[in-house]
């Protein structure tokens, strides 16, 4: 899985010298040594892609800053460091639903779209990195929801993979009764998993949170109302099991490959260890499951943006150019295991024979959607945890249409505050 792929000398340049955009970074000035700052969760494969940088542009060195894994404790160094307007951060590694709030604060520069080839890369990933018609940042990495399943117990009873709800419940409802393992499982914990689970629930029953531009909650009730259903559903029956209220990604993940789960819903990197696990090859991957169809996952991900208070403006953006490039992207597969963003590489035959998941993953990015974007994520993303908990959690009194409304209300004073 970190095998490098040979390449030419050629390809270690940065785009900008074909020429190709080039008069667009005029506008930006300094050049010299600069930092990269990006999640430790992400790193481990990073430093010989920068060190091939660094060879080929010794008086433009890039160093790697490492900021704790937990998203939040990354937003909240990043956010200290450019309220105090420090120039110590340059190229910034931000998650895709800070796009908005860091745009908004003016802590990052807008860039020209002729700069990057943006019309190769997959669309939904190109609208993470714009905010109000505007491109903030350039699309890195890319995530999208798969929903994990047994195959060898769904042949065993005949089933074919679910695409609707109503199929993934009487599927794992009979996996759980007649192997006593848990049906189905996502990250339930209230904290940012939770509210992605919600939304992608939302939008598999066709509605969404927020309207693109992130100005206005266009929650339709009966939508929200039959997502919320289907995950409260799960625990009051049974088979979505009672302990993964307190899982997140790496609980669901270990549950699944431990044999523990019939389904699981997880991000790619859930692949790779479980084909050396207690389920390597008795598991696949499917399209996360809809009301009446396959589903709609949340885009995850990363994208690379310039701090507003860099003093090596035009090396930061070269380095993003190149960065983002066609090869050092799929060096980000190969070397990193995590979803390019290029659209070609999912078509690779090669890359397909070593990362099977790559087709499915393909159309879950294509049919995904955005986080709500706005510039008060945070709030927005705690008032849907916490509502989304408190139903899900025994013994189930609240009402759902009461939970709708309420939640409905907050996001609406939140936008309002905006």
């Amino acid at each position: 899985m970190r095998r490098l792929i040979p390449i030419a000398l050629a390809v270690l340049l940065p785009v900008g010298c074909t020429g190709v955009g080039a008069q667009e970074t005029e506008r930006f000035g300094g050049t010299g040594p600069f930092t990269l700052v990006i999640g430790r969760d992400t790193t481990a494969y990073l430093q010989p892609l920068l060190d091939r940088w660094n060879q080929t542009h010794p008086g433009e060195r890039v160093t790697l800053l490492e900021l704790p894994e937990a998203a939040d404790e990354q937003r909240a160094q990043m956010v200290a460091n450019l309220q105090a307007k420090s120039d110590r951060y340059d190229v910034l590694g931000l998650d895709v639903v800070w796009t908005a709030e860091f745009a908004d604060a003016g802590w990052i520069l807008p860039l020209e779209r002729g700069m990057f080839q943006l019309d190769r890369f997959l669309p939904p990933v190109v609208d993470t990195a714009v905010y109000r018609g505007k491109l903030w940042a350039v699309p890195y990495t890319s995530n999208a929801g798969l929903l994990y399943y047994r195959k060898d117990l769904l042949a065993k009873q005949g089933f074919k993979p679910p695409k609707t709800w109503e199929e993934l419940r009487e599927q794992a409802s009979a996996l759980h009764e007649k192997y006593g393992i848990g049906g189905y499982a996502g990250q339930f914990l209230a904290y940012e998993g939770l509210t992605v689970n919600f939304a992608e629930a939302v939008q598999s029953a066709g509605g969404r949170i927020l309207s693109p531009d992130g100005t206005k909650v266009t929650m339709d009730s009966a939508k929200a109302k039959a997502g919320l259903d289907f995950l409260v559903g799960g625990f009051r029956e049974g088979w979505i099991p009672p302990e993964s209220l307190s899982f997140k990604e790496e609980e669901s993940r270990l549950a699944f490959q431990e044999g523990r789960l019939a389904f699981a819903r997880n991000w790619p990197h859930a692949y790779g260890p479980a084909t050396d696990s207690a389920v390597a090859n008795k598991f696949a991957v499917t399209r996360l499951p809809g009301l009446n169809g396959p589903g709609s996952s949340s885009l995850g991900g990363v994208n690379l943006a310039l701090s507003a208070y860099s003093k090596k403006q035009k090396s930061a953006v070269e380095f993003i150019r190149y960065f983002t490039g066609l090869e050092n992207q799929r060096r980000v597969l190969t070397d990193g295991s995590f979803p390019p963003v290029w659209a070609e590489l999912y078509d690779d035959p090669a890359l397909i024979k070593r990362f099977p998941y790559l087709p499915v993953l393909k159309q879950s990015i294509l049919s995904a959607q955005p986080r709500p974007a706005s510039a008060n994520y945070n709030q927005v993303s705690l008032v849907i945890a916490s509502a989304v908990s408190n139903a899900l959690t025994p013994p189930f009194e609240e009402a759902g249409d009461d939970i709708i409304a309420s939640m409905k209300g907050q996001l609406n004073e939140i936008i309002r505050a905006q």
